[in-house]
């Protein structure tokens, strides 16, 4: 068996010599052989495609620890892992350029701008239906000059759970914010909504609910969002989802391990990530950003009672067609119970357009 010594293997692998004494403490490249008198490492020649691979996964990024697990699987496993990992990655990513790009305009705003632009305002809509299915409402809608907001609660107090969820924003609707300080106190206001869930659900782990939200400032809309309730924006004709699901189900997708036809079926597909919960324990961190709004754009949040039945081209085609926010929620509501109505279903409907003022 061919022997290279640790600086000659260390050059064929790109890894440093210090790099290879460290991943030998840690067992995750051991030498071939150690000279038991010297000490001095040696590899073998067919060690050097591990090796190889060690170098590319800590470029990427990895942890040692997801590299011995790695280290551990088949070529297929392994593929699949770097898969995951990768894809969590760029997730991670998505939310921190958003976050740069939020602060980046901020920044850069000229002082004096007035913020608050007063030419564009909100006409909406808001309803809730039982559906054909389930006994009662757990749903919340709520739609005001400056407020839209969907809760979908779970649980036997689920109800009172989306109730208090919305309540605790509803200050939001009689607040004149600039955009600049929306994301912080939105996020205040979120605390205060797991407070009042947690006094509604009374103690009870199973209680709880999803909330999505959006605030007018007068030239844009910040959106906070947690569970799998979801934001849409029709624009110029095309329709747009704004927020990401919170479910087991939709982070199997993000990782690869998922097909959407599987997701679809998948037992697990309603099973949350992140709720607002009757539990101090539970601490979701939600969703937050800035959406530029323009003349004609056109908004929709929902619970998942609607896209769990009607696909996004349906969807899609109901927002483009309807002339006024009430026809669309009226139209997007019929169309789930049509498809047998098995949930709940919430709609809030806004549409930005010229002050008449």
């Amino acid at each position: 068996m061919e022997m290279l010594t640790i600086g000659a293997f260390a050059r064929a692998c790109r890894l440093t010599p210090k790099a290879l004494r460290l991943y030998d403490e840690l067992d995750l490249l051991r030498p071939a052989r150690v000279d038991p008198d010297t000490g001095y490492r040696y590899y073998a020649a067919d060690q050097l495609e591990q090796a190889r691979l060690v170098a590319w996964l800590r470029r990427l990024g990895m942890p040692l620890a997801g590299i011995r697990h790695i280290r551990s699987l088949d070529s297929g496993a392994a593929a699949a892992e770097i898969r995951a990992y990768w894809a969590r990655v760029e997730a991670e990513t998505a939310v921190r350029r958003d976050l740069a790009a939020f602060l980046v305009d901020h920044l850069t705003e000229e002082p004096g701008r007035d913020t608050t632009m007063t030419t564009l305002e909100l006409r909406y809509r808001a309803h809730s239906d039982r559906g054909l299915v389930r006994p009662a409402n757990q749903d919340t809608a709520y739609a005001g000059r400056r407020l839209l907001a969907v809760a979908d609660g779970f649980g036997p107090a689920g109800a009172t759970a989306s109730g208090a969820a919305v309540e605790a924003l509803r200050f939001l609707d009689s607040r004149e914010t600039p955009a600049g300080g929306i994301l912080n106190l939105l996020e205040d206001a979120v605390r205060d909504a797991a407070r009042a869930v947690r006094d509604a659900a009374d103690g009870a782990e199973e209680a709880g609910t999803t909330l999505t939200a959006m605030v007018w400032t007068g030239s844009r809309l910040a959106l906070v969002h947690i569970g799998d309730s979801r934001a849409y924006l029709l624009r110029d004709g095309e329709l747009f989802r704004v927020t990401h699901d919170h479910t087991v189900v939709q982070s199997m997708l993000d990782e690869g391990r998922l097909t959407p036809e599987e997701a679809a079926s998948h037992p697990q597909r309603t099973l949350l990530l992140k709720a607002l919960t009757g539990t101090e324990s539970t601490t979701a961190v939600p969703d937050l950003r800035l959406h530029d709004a323009r003349p004609g754009d056109r908004y929709l949040l929902c619970s998942d009672g609607l896209p769990s039945v009607v696909d996004d081209d349906t969807i899609g085609e109901l927002l483009g067609t309807a002339p006024t926010p009430d026809e669309a929620v009226d139209a997007l509501i019929a169309a789930a119970n049509g498809a047998g109505g098995p949930d709940n279903i919430s709609c809030v409907v806004a549409d930005v357009v010229e002050s008449a003022g």
